[in-house]
Parts: structure tokens; C-alpha cells; sequence
């Protein structure tokens, strides 16, 4: 029996050698004492780092130093799963000096949406100024859960969100809701002309795809030139997406997760079910997705053309081989750290650059030895 098991091992390590094994991976730690940062952005002419803080802070990471809060930031709702979120450059930034954040507000009976806006960044990072909001999502009805709320630009300079179905599941499937969509607008808010509900009274024209959950992923993929999307399942079922013009996501009549109580989610139909897209890739096994990152850089040749997406309950950062539309895992990198990995990016310098979602998070470059 021994022996047997030895041969098995052996035999996995052959088939899957890349799962099981690690590549030497060197990590610095940039940066400490983050009050859960959510997300960053890179400023042009090696300006330094945008951090978002989930308490309402916005911060500027320059040459090891952290910045006071910029100024101007809106107030948040800053409990649970809510407050300052994504931050993003406009695509003519090094112009306009215009950035766009993402955050949750609530009304008067308390209950909490997402918000997207944007303000002009002062030449000194400072101060953020002619705040706007750009878009509220609507109706207000979460309690600090399933939020989304991720912003990515395309090359063609239109602005992508995110929006979680803020745990009112059957708003994934209407139309009229901004629960559980993505949305594709012009930088200034507009409405695309090609956007597929556009002229559409049953439907918000903001939209681009329905029948999502948690989205807390949004990408570019520079080598398929498509948006990619991850998102949160239930229990199980998190899930990689091609968000396709007027597709249904299915959530929840399509799921490959169940309830948290352990039994089929309400409604469910099971993981295939007619008129709904299929995920690219998913997970039995929740990871908890986060922030992710194509990795197109010479810096580390044996990492490109991978996926890298954080993992919040899985406490590593997760890289997937990306072959056209076949994704393969490949590793949990961090893994032994034992951090809820928010955000990750490529800096222009071909480093991973990682944020770590604790209320003493981190700012990690990550590399190849």
C-alpha cells in the first residue's frame, strides 16, 4: 500500500505539476497600515499609486511614502461590504487630470447603493475637485452585501461597471435594475448607441449584460481585445464570464453553486439552463474572487499570458494559464502569507502589485526570482 501511494503521488506531480508546485516568488512589502484598501491605480510619469481605503480614504503611494487622505473625496457608507471602493484613471488622464471612484451611500430608511463619479485630481495629488456623480444604482436595496461595484476602461475609452446584486437575487433577471449587470457607458455618462437595450422602455440602456451575482473582477484582455469578468458565487459556482452584448448570465435560475444553508439557491434551475451563458471557467469550491489582471509583460516570461485574480477567503492570489478562451489553474500563489488578497495589477514596471484586504492591509510587489 505504501508503495502504490508513493506511485500515485508521483503521478500527479507529472500531470499536474504546476497545481501542486511553486515558482520562486519573491515578495516585498511596499507599503502597511492600509485600513482595508480596495483598490489602486498607477499615475503616469512613475507618479506613484492611488489607493483606495474602504473607511473613505484616498491616498497617493510615492517613493516608499504614504500620503495624507486627498481631499474631496465623497462621504461613503463605510459598514460591511461598503465604502470608498474602486478607483480608476480616466483614459486621458495625463490631460484632464480626471479619475473616477466607485462607493456606497444610503438613504434616509438606510438602505445602500452604489454610486460612480468622477473629479479632477489637483497637480499636486492633494485634492480632488468638480466632483460628479456619474450614475446611482438604483432602486437602493442592499445591506452592505454583494456590491460589485468595479470599473475598467476599454481602448476604446468606454467606461465598464460592475453591480452586485446586492442579495436580492431575482433583481439579477430584471431588466429594469441595476442589481447584477454590467454596464457600458461614454466617460462623461452617456449612453452608447450600440448599447443592446438602448430605446428600450422595459429595460435601463445602461446595460450591457444581466445575470450576474458578485462581480468583483473587470479586465481587459489585451490579446482576445474582449472584457472579462469574474465574480462570487454562492457556496461554490464562482465564476469567469465573457460579458457579451444582451447575454444573460443566468443567476440565479443558472448556478453551479448552492445556498449557504447548504440546500439548492431559490430558484435555481441548475448549472445549464436554456437562453443563459455558460461561465468560462468556474469553481466548485468558492476561492472568493477579487480584483484581477491580464499579465502581458517581458518582465516574467513564464507569466505571461496568465490571469492573475485575488481570492479573498482562499487568502492567495490565483493564476490561471489564458490559451484564447481556455482558462487552466495553474497555482495559489501566497497562499502561506494567510492574506485576503483584494486587488491586483500590473505595474508598468512588469511587478504584480497586490493589496491585502485586513484592517492592517498591505501593498505587496510580487515577482519571479
Amino acid at each position: 500500500m505504501r508503495f502504490l501511494a508513493v506511485i500515485i503521488l508521483m503521478l500527479i506531480s507529472l500531470v499536474t505539476p504546476s497545481v501542486f508546485g511553486a515558482d520562486s516568488v519573491s515578495v516585498q512589502v511596499l507599503q502597511s497600515n492600509l485600513n482595508h484598501p480596495w483598490s489602486l491605480a498607477f499615475l503616469p510619469g512613475e507618479q506613484g499609486i492611488l489607493i483606495s481605503e474602504r473607511s473613505g480614504q484616498l491616498r497617493r503611494w510615492h517613493h516608499g511614502k504614504l500620503s495624507a487622505p486627498i481631499s474631496g473625496t465623497p462621504a461613503v457608507w463605510a459598514k460591511k461590504q461598503g465604502g470608498l471602493l474602486d478607483v480608476a484613471l480616466a483614459p486621458d488622464f495625463v490631460s484632464s487630470r480626471q479619475l473616477y471612484l466607485s462607493y456606497t451611500e444610503s438613504d434616509d430608511q438606510g438602505a445602500v447603493g452604489a454610486v460612480v463619479g468622477r473629479a479632477t485630481l489637483s497637480e499636486d495629488y492633494r485634492h480632488l475637485s468638480d466632483f460628479r456623480v456619474l450614475l446611482r444604482q438604483t432602486p437602493k436595496l442592499s445591506s452592505g452585501a454583494n456590491l460589485g461595484t468595479r470599473l475598467a476602461f476599454d481602448p476604446s475609452g468606454y467606461l465598464w461597471i460592475s453591480f452586485g446584486d446586492n442579495f436580492a437575487a431575482e433583481k439579477a433577471q430584471d431588466l429594469r435594475a441595476l442589481q447584477g449587470k454590467i454596464l457600458r457607458l461614454k466617460a462623461d455618462s452617456a449612453i452608447p448607441a450600440d448599447n443592446p437595450f438602448r430605446g428600450r422602455s422595459d429595460a435601463r440602456a445602461e446595460i450591457w449584460s444581466d445575470g450576474m451575482r458578485n462581480p468583483q473582477g473587470l479586465a481587459w484582455n489585451p490579446w482576445s481585445k474582449v472584457m472579462w469578468e469574474s465574480e462570487h458565487g454562492p457556496r461554490g459556482g464562482d465564476e469567469i464570464n465573457l460579458p457579451e452584448k444582451g447575454k444573460n448570465y443566468g443567476w440565479p435560475l443558472a448556478t453551479w453553486g448552492i445556498d449557504y444553508s447548504g440546500q439548492p439557491v431559490p430558484g435555481s434551475k441548475g448549472g445549464r439552463v436554456s437562453g443563459t451563458r455558460q461561465p468560462l471557467f468556474y469553481w466548485k469550491v468558492s476561492p472568493a474572487l477579487s480584483g484581477m489582471a491580464f499579465y502581458d509583460s517581458h518582465r516574467f516570461p513564464a507569466w505571461r499570458h496568465s490571469l492573475f485574480i485575488g481570492a479573498l477567503k482562499d487568502r492567495s492570489l490565483i493564476r490561471l494559464s489564458v490559451d484564447g478562451n481556455k482558462v487552466t489553474e495553474q497555482q495559489r500563489l501566497l497562499r502561506d502569507r494567510g492574506e485576503r488578497i483584494r486587488d491586483v495589477r500590473v505595474g508598468p514596471d512588469g511587478y504584480l502589485y497586490v493589496l491585502t484586504d485586513e484592517a492592517q492591509g498591505k501593498l505587496l510587489k510580487v515577482g519571479l526570482r
